[in-house]
């Protein structure tokens, strides 16, 4: 079996796809960790389209990591820390975006967590403070973002919210566990906040991506297997790209997507349709 190559039309780098497309509007991005996170593209993406953007961080380590990226290529940008299990951080974040920008139109939520010990063996052995944190931290984040960020919202004359999700929210994926229950509870969230805030013009979405090498990533056992399986088994032979899921999110921010809501766009070369 030969395995397809990307074209160098498809690895363009998405902060150059739409110049100006997205000049004036502001958007905050929570999630960004590593030079390989999805956050990331997703953010290079969407300030190349002229948006003005925020980030938070978790702790002094994160907060270096993101500082180095941000600073010398979106200068002026605001970093703020912000625990997401602490409903008084969130809305300090939103507050501060608030006295800075005025006004939010875009929220990017690709925030998860449990721990790596839940991340391997049966999903019958979760413990219940592992289910509680992978819920709080994966999924109700999105509806705590989403209640403090809806007055900026406002300001702007509506946005859209962008979540990150995967297949395993869907589908048994072997390790994913009770990330999987987190991610299935997440879409279903989305899908309520969409219906919550339609009348607003705010829209919801999330993208299911395929395996990505990401930092996160590595912390579910056997991950390099799954990417393995993966490559050979989609229509299209390959992984997916960063940047492939960053070209969604552009989509998702634009007017493109104006009468988009509610909806997982999975972004994974086609193995969500797979039968075997």
């Amino acid at each position: 079996m030969t395995t397809a190559t990307l074209t160098p039309d498809a690895t363009t780098q998405t902060e150059s796809w739409a110049p100006n497309l997205l000049k004036g509007k502001v958007g905050v991005i929570f999630g960004v960790a590593h030079k390989t996170s999805i956050a990331w593209a997703i953010a290079k993406a969407l300030h190349g389209a002229g948006m003005q953007l925020a980030f938070t961080y978790q702790g002094e380590r994160l907060e270096k990591n993101v500082r180095e990226l941000v600073e010398p290529t979106m200068e002026g940008s605001l970093i703020v820390p912000c625990d997401v299990t602490d409903d008084a951080q969130v809305a300090a974040v939103f507050k501060q975006i608030d006295d800075k920008y005025g006004k939010l139109d875009t929220l990017v939520h690709s925030v998860a967590f449990s721990k790596k010990e839940e991340l391997q063996g049966e999903y019958m052995n979760t413990t219940r403070e592992g289910f509680a944190l992978a819920h709080d931290i994966s999924a109700y984040s999105l509806t705590a973002m989403t209640k403090a960020a809806r007055p900026l919202f406002a300001k702007a004359g509506g946005g859209n919210i962008i979540t990150m999700t995967y297949l395993g929210g869907e589908r048994v994926v072997q390790n994913y566990n009770v990330m999987g229950v987190a991610k299935a509870s997440l879409e279903m969230s989305l899908r309520y906040l969409a219906k919550d805030l339609g009348p607003e013009n705010v829209r919801v979405n999330g993208i299911s991506a395929g395996p990505i090498k990401t930092l996160a990533a590595r912390g579910i056992t056997g991950f390099s297997t799954i990417l393995n399986k993966m490559e050979e088994l989609t229509p299209m032979q390959r992984n997916i790209t960063a940047d492939e899921v960053a070209g969604t999110a552009l989509y998702l921010a634009s007017p493109m997507s104006g009468g988009v809501t509610g909806e997982v766009i999975h972004v994974d070369a086609g193995f969500h349709m797979m039968g075997f």
